[in-house]
This record gives structure tokens, sequence and C-alpha cells, in this order.
């Protein structure tokens, strides 16, 4: 299992590092959409469509942002759009996390589909403009959640459940503990510090996202990434409650070792179009 996550791995790293820092922002754009396609392909067969609707789930999504990218919105500050996103995830998030699994299986599969496939059309916006933006700014944001979640994976391992024996999501991911997300906010911090200052001492002509927060001041960067790091966290527990819906371990087997795509991305589902928004505020 070991060498299969690392062979995909480095497939992924072969196939992702020359569009992410090519100088042309098109070929990033073009991959990060069949990704995202891959991932509704996913997102319909979870939550129960038939394989030629999940099939024509993934090329509706894929159609939909080839829309916003002809339609011009890739270069658009949109701080409305982001603002909406943003509100519709925590508010959503809430009440599906808190009504758990049988809810969110009771609700329609049209309503179930509609969700995630506005979810994933947002996220590829996301990403192209950070990618528009430049490779610090984005590196920015994509460091952060593997940042907590690897940070929350070893605080989890090490105190989880010895500090506060009620779970995070018992009923939905048994193995998340508030130490673990305790964990992994530090460790954005600690990251988040790290970066300003190394912005500062490279000169970094395309600021990253923690250095734009820390220009509109030290307490916007602490609470920005105190959000950003909880609501990665809130992608990966609504992935999970939709898989354990379904019934199944993984989104599917598209990236052997890994899972599927979904698994790769939740955590960004969120955080991203979230990120964007931070953007545009401190900006304005």
């Amino acid at each position: 299992m070991l060498k299969q996550r690392v062979i995909t791995a480095l497939v992924l790293l072969a196939v992702l590092l020359p569009a992410l820092f090519a100088q042309a922002p098109e070929p990033f754009w073009a991959l990060t959409l069949v990704f995202m396609a891959a991932a509704a392909w996913e997102w319909a067969r979870l939550n129960g469509l038939s394989g030629a609707a999940s099939m024509g789930t993934g090329v509706l999504c894929s159609l939909l942002c080839v829309g916003l990218w002809a339609l011009g919105w890739v270069q658009e500050s949109l701080p409305r759009v982001w603002l909406m996103g943003a509100a519709a995830w925590v508010l959503l998030s809430a009440w599906a996390l808190r009504a758990g699994v049988a809810a969110w299986a009771a609700h329609g599969k049209g309503v179930r589909w509609l969700a995630g496939l506005v979810a994933l059309c947002l996220t590829w916006l996301a990403v192209a403009q950070a990618k528009l933006i430049g490779v610090n700014f984005l590196l920015s944001i994509l460091t952060l959640v593997w940042m907590a979640d690897i940070a929350a994976y070893f605080a989890g391992h090490t105190w989880g459940s010895r500090l506060i024996a009620r779970k995070l999501a018992a009923s939905i991911s048994p193995g998340k503990s508030w130490e673990g997300v305790m964990g992994g906010a530090v460790g954005v911090l600690l990251l988040a510090i790290a970066w300003v200052y190394a912005d500062g001492a490279l000169g970094a002509t395309v600021p990253s996202l923690y250095t734009r927060l820390a220009q509109a001041g030290w307490p916007m960067l602490l609470l920005a990434c105190l959000f950003l790091a909880g609501m990665s966290v809130v992608g990966d527990l609504m992935e999970s409650l939709v898989k354990r819906s379904a019934g199944v371990k993984d989104s599917s087997r598209l990236l052997p070792g890994h899972g599927g795509v979904l698994d790769r991305v939740d955590a960004l589902l969120p955080t991203l179009p979230m990120a964007m928004m931070l953007q545009a505020w401190v900006g304005a």
C-alpha cells in the first residue's frame, strides 16, 4: 500500500508541478478542471446517481467551469460570490454535521447533487483565480490545508482524547479528536508567521495570503488562519458524512493508494473559496 501511495504521489507531482510553475495559467486551469470533473463524477456516485448520470455530472461540471472561464470570471474579483459561497458553507455544513448521516441521506438526490456541483465549480474558480494571482499566493493556501491535516494527525495520535474525552464527531469520523483540531490550528499559525517573515526576507513580488492578511493587522492574520484551519476540518468531515451515508470508505479508486479525488481535495472545497473571500476583503 505504501509503495502504491508513493508511486501515485510521484505521478501526480510530475503532472501538477510543470502546470503549477508554468508562466501561463491556462495549463494549470485545464488540469485542475479535469480533477474537478473527476470529483464531480465521484460526488454523483456517492449520492446514488447511476453510472451514466455520474459521467454526465463530470461532463457538466467541466462545461460549467469552461463557461466561467469563457465569461472572464477568473479575472474578476467577485467579492459577493465569495461571500455567498462562504456563508453557504458555514451555515449548511453546520446544519448538515449537526443533523448527521441519516438527515443527509433523507434529502433528495437532486438537492445533494446540486450542492456538490456548485461547491466543485466554486472551488475550481477559486483555484484558478489563486493561480492567476501567483504561485506563492496559491501555495500558501494549499499548504495551509496540508499543514492543518499533518499537524492534526500528529497531535491527535499523541494527545487524542487524553485532554478532551469527547470526540469531535464520533458518528461521522470517529478518529478525529479536538486535540487534533487544536494541533492543526497551532501548526497553521506557525506556518503563517514563518511565511510572512520569509516573504519579507526574500522580497516576494507576489505576497502570500498570510502576508496580505498580516498587512491588515496581526489580529486579522490570527483570526483568519484559525477560521481557515477550522473550515478545512469541516470540508473533511462533510466528505466523511457523505461517504458514511453511501457506505463506502473511499470516494473512488481513481488514485491508487489514495482513494479518490474527493478524498484528496475535500478540505480544499470550503478553504479555497473562503481564502479568496479574505483576499478580496483585505485587497479592498
